[in-house]
């Protein structure tokens, strides 16, 4: 992947990474959040940006937030910029302004949203574009689409979801699955190989020796699972050089996380993590598909389309993933490169 080297003299635009945004659910706030973010104005753009979608949406949701730019229409991700004032959009135009209403979930936003994530997907993988971003979708027009069930369908096989706050990192073993199904999920191979991938992710990012905190699974980390599976899972890294600890009890361990004694958190649930995370920060937070040979994120917050249309979304989440994206793509990790 491209991007800058650490005291390295910034590069041309041309030579940046770089990184296409889907923007979510055209009825809701997607749109919003994905213009803000771009047009915010204090810091320098560390890759050039891309956006995927409604080009209708786009403009709707300019003018509903009282901002002045302008979106230009390309052809391919190569001409990707970092102008914040023209904004570039490839929009397969497949999906008329008639066909879906701000603030409703439809079929027709739910097989375009499919359309789009297929598209970024696509570019990945034939290296045309470094990373890429997902902008909220909602599971209402997913559903009316035909095409999937849930939104857990779209997540990519054999991957983890590593959600990022200012203060906090987390990853759950598994996603939405019942409680009464949790415990069969905790197994030495389950939390050894999710501490193995979360160690070999930071290291393709340019961080080494990540401190690894594990929770338990039982409170204060004294049930059987905690004794039988999860410790001997941490010792079966540990014996590989990972810097991992565990099981700790679900009641103190994320508090030491944001304390700074583990750089990331292994929950052994949705939400478990969740909870801690979105009480730590909501605004701001991004999430990090780890498992991949790109960089891919999204935001840990929902099309909202009871306030779609009106400019009054809260950006700061689509704006952290797409400053943490072009650090990661820079090989940066978390840290943001100016």
């Amino acid at each position: 992947m491209t991007g800058i080297a650490k005291g390295a003299q910034p590069r041309s635009p041309v030579d940046l990474p770089v990184i296409a945004t889907v923007i979510g659910d055209p009825g809701g706030i997607g749109p919003e959040v994905c213009v803000k973010a771009l047009a915010l104005k204090d810091t320098p753009f560390a890759a050039r940006h891309i956006l995927i979608g409604s080009v209708d949406a786009l403009r709707i949701a300019a003018a509903t937030s009282g901002l002045e730019v302008s979106f230009r229409q390309v052809g391919s991700p190569a001409e990707a910029g970092t102008d914040r004032a023209e904004i570039a959009i490839f929009d397969p135009e497949t999906l008329p302004r008639a066909a879906w209403a701000i603030g409703k979930p439809g079929a027709a936003s739910g097989r375009a949203v499919i359309e789009w994530i297929r598209l970024a997907e696509q570019w990945a993988d034939e290296g045309r574009i470094d990373g890429w971003i997902m902008a909220p979708i909602d599971s209402d027009s997913l559903k009316l689409s035909g095409k999937i069930a849930s939104i857990d369908d779209l997540q990519p096989a054999g991957t983890h979801l590593l959600r990022v706050s200012p203060r906090l990192r987390v990853v759950p073993i598994t996603e939405h699955i019942s409680i009464a199904e949790v415990p069969a999920s905790v197994t030495i191979d389950s939390v050894s190989a999710l501490i193995a991938l979360i160690d070999d992710s930071f290291r393709k990012w340019g961080m080494t020796g990540a401190r690894i905190g594990v929770a338990g699974l039982n409170p204060h980390a004294m049930g059987s699972e905690d004794r039988d599976t999860i410790a001997p899972a941490v010792e079966r890294e540990r014996a590989m050089g990972r810097r991992v600890e565990g099981p700790i009890p679900p009641d103190s361990i994320f508090r030491l996380a944001m304390d700074g004694r583990y750089d990331v958190v292994v929950s052994m649930y949705h939400d478990q993590g969740q909870i801690a995370l979105k009480t730590a920060a909501f605004e701001g937070a991004c999430t990090i598909y780890i498992g991949l040979d790109h960089v891919h994120l999204t935001v840990p917050h929902g099309s909202a389309m009871e306030i779609a249309g009106k400019g009054i979304a809260q950006h700061a989440s689509m704006a952290s993933a797409m400053k943490m994206a072009e650090a990661l793509c820079a090989g940066k990790g978390f840290g943001y490169v100016a």
